[in-house]
């Protein structure tokens, strides 16, 4: 990353912040359960207190959340931002929460926003971001002998991500800049 390029950090939101896979099988009672299941998911373990404080290094116009979702799942998933008072609780501005329908059209998103860093379950999405985003994050136990590439990072949880985006900010920044 040139030492000139403002961080900018971009997360997903199913299985990241919320409900992350749990021995290899995913939690599915966000997407095809009852409202009222969806609102009981929980947030990832120590997802809000790591989010906030990625928030503090990157700054909160710089904290995006970025995910694949058709209306009724995002409508869902407005409702579980509040619910969980996820703003509150980070820092996050509901402005900063794009979302679209295609895994692919991450990248769009990521372009646009100048995303730097993130943070994904799934490699078919990250495969996407390769090129256009330095620094991404395959996050969260993975299937048995999927072993990850070399141009992902994988993070099995929210303390192991936050350490690693933390070592690489501070890897990448100019000698002089006051942080060590």
């Amino acid at each position: 990353m040139h030492p000139t390029v403002k961080p900018r950090l971009g997360i997903d939101i199913g299985k990241v912040l919320m409900a992350p896979i749990q021995g290899g099988r995913a939690d599915t009672s966000f997407l095809s359960g009852t409202f009222e299941d969806a609102m009981r998911t929980p947030s990832a373990p120590h997802a809000l207190e790591c989010v906030g404080r990625l928030m503090k290094r990157f700054g909160p116009p710089n904290v995006h959340l970025v995910s694949k979702a058709g209306p009724g799942v995002q409508n869902k998933t407005w409702h579980w931002l509040r619910h969980h008072d996820v703003y509150g609780q980070t820092g996050l501005a509901p402005s900063r929460v794009w979302f679209c329908l295609e895994r692919h059209q991450k990248r769009g998103h990521c372009e646009r926003l100048g995303i730097t860093h993130f943070i994904d379950d799934r490699l078919d999405v990250l495969v996407h971001l390769r090129g256009v985003v330095p620094y991404l994050y395959l996050f969260g136990e993975q299937r048995r002998g999927q072993a990850a590439p070399s141009w992902v990072q994988p993070v099995r949880d929210w303390p192991a991500v936050t350490a690693k985006i933390l070592e690489d900010l501070v890897s990448t920044e100019p000698l002089g800049s006051g942080r060590r």
